[in-house]
């Protein structure tokens, strides 16, 4: 199948407009969109076909509260470790949507699977991890395709995480999504605009051997 340049286009707009988002209107997200979500995220690559990725749909308010709870004492931890000007900046910036998103997601790798067969992970395990990762990132652009935010929160305790969310022990934590849809969208990344970092060009991180 080919692409013409119209497509190319509209393709670079997609990554230009993907956002990680943290401020999200309420309004509740159609019945079946993370399903539909996921089901693309597994069109994503993974090592020896081992699609190690496991999505963990959390709707329980009991499970999200614990969440949030353990996102307030992670966040707290990481502020008091912050010095001087940073830690007044760190405090005034918005890490996380929970409490808003109408979606959650926790995702996470399964490296005990048979799938695959052990193909390309006896070097490198952790191709597990970033097959999973693929899936992540497959499942952002296609959110974002549909006019929905997603948005990161790194900001917990993976083990504490894997508890309340009562997964096998073997899996590892990937990551927490809020989805929903944004309050505003902006082409700048939001820490970019909250001046805590700023894109580098793709110039400044490649290297010629």
């Amino acid at each position: 199948m080919g692409f013409d340049d119209a497509f190319r286009g509209r393709l670079r707009d997609l990554l230009t407009w993907r956002r990680d988002v943290r401020r999200f209107r309420r309004d509740a997200l159609a019945s079946g969109t993370l399903e539909r979500l996921i089901e693309l995220a597994c069109l994503a690559p993974s090592v020896g076909l081992s699609q190690p990725w496991r999505f963990v749909i959390v709707e329980s308010p009991d499970r999200r509260r614990a969440v949030r709870d353990d996102f307030t004492a992670c966040n707290a931890a990481a502020l008091a470790s912050q010095g001087g000007e940073q830690a007044a900046r760190y405090a005034g910036l918005k890490l996380a949507g929970l409490a808003e998103a109408p979606g959650h997601l926790a995702v996470f790798a399964d490296r005990a699977t048979e799938t695959g067969h052990g193909l390309g992970r006896h070097t490198m395990p952790e191709m597990a991890e970033y097959s999973v990762v693929t899936a992540v990132t497959a499942m952002w652009l296609a959110a974002r395709a549909e006019g929905i935010g997603m948005g990161w929160v790194s900001i917990l305790d993976p083990a504490r995480v894997k508890a309340i969310l009562d997964v096998p022990e073997a899996w590892r934590f990937i990551g927490y999504f809020c989805l929903g849809f944004p309050e505003e969208e902006h082409v700048q990344p939001e820490l970019e605009r909250a001046g805590w970092e700023r894109r580098r060009p793709a110039a400044s991180v490649v290297l010629r051997r």
